[in-house]
């Protein structure tokens, strides 16, 4: 039996989580369910999108991945089932599918069209649960759709880069738990641009003219432990998974604050890397 992942938007107050597991249960008592978030920001497909991509790849292959997020059915936001690197996914088709199809091209894709056999106000329960069951007992996404061509694709997923090719204009994408704020700007598409350049990175008012390996990279270890005043001091690093980010070392929001509250930066701002001559 594989396993379901959810990710939604639904937080932990409601029932709306606990009322799709049960739903998930009573039709396949076997089947193992994994939570990969329920704190999406409301209806933030991009941020959906950068949470799905960094973690369904650490599951077995045959993973079916429910994703909860702006999924009301209406004639602009249709649903999709889509086979991808050997897994599924199952969401609405509103651009939270378009950055992991930017790298890999889906093996099948389909736009569900069981809804006329259900009637639903809550379509991740009573439509998205139907199609992940019946994917687990081995069904075909043809039984529960139609083929389609075509992914909606998010608004600014890839960055701008100027004709003379010395500046990308990047955008903000994610804030993490740390307040560490990440661009759509990735290592390789960095590295490809800069061909040994010196740069410079600029967010509002702040300007970095270099990026870390690593978050403690900023630390110099020859410091006395009690001398060192590295807390709280801005940093850019590739992630973990690639993507640039900008960071507050230790950032805490309670303490010494962090890249979002401390440069006052969010979601859709932007980022911009000037190239110069050597």
């Amino acid at each position: 039996m594989p396993i379901i992942t959810l990710t939604t938007d639904f937080g932990e107050k409601d029932h709306f989580a606990g009322a799709i597991k049960g739903a998930i249960y009573s039709e396949l008592p076997e089947v193992r369910i994994v939570d990969i978030s329920h704190s999406v920001s409301p209806f933030n497909s991009a941020e959906a999108a950068y949470i799905i991509q960094n973690a369904y790849s650490s599951f077995p292959k045959g993973t079916i991945h429910v994703i909860g997020i702006d999924s009301e059915i209406n004639p602009e936001n249709k649903h999709i089932a889509v086979e991808l690197d050997e897994h599924y996914f199952i969401c609405a088709n509103n651009g939270i599918m378009s950055m992991i199809a930017n790298e890999i091209a889906p093996s099948k894709l389909v736009e569900i069209n069981i809804h006329d056999k259900i009637e639903t106000s809550f379509p991740v329960l009573d439509v998205f649960v139907k199609v992940a069951c019946h994917i687990a007992r081995g069904g075909t996404l043809e039984v529960i759709g139609k083929a389609i061509s075509n992914i909606k694709p998010i608004k600014n997923l890839v960055p701008y880069v100027n004709e003379e090719q010395t500046q990308i204009i990047g955008s903000i994408i994610y804030i993490d738990n740390y307040g560490n704020v990440v661009t759509n700007i990735r290592k390789n598409f960095f590295e490809t641009l800069q061909k040994g350049r010196p740069y410079e990175v600029s967010a509002r008012n702040y300007k970095f003219k270099k990026i870390q390996n690593k978050y403690s990279d900023i630390v110099n270890f020859d410091t006395p432990e009690d001398k060192r005043n590295d807390e709280g001091r801005g940093l850019v690093v590739f992630n973990s998974s690639n993507y640039l980010e900008i960071a507050i070392y230790k950032s805490n929001n309670q303490t010494v604050g962090s890249a979002s509250s401390l440069m006052g930066l969010g979601i859709r701002d932007t980022v911009t890397i000037n190239f110069f001559k050597e």
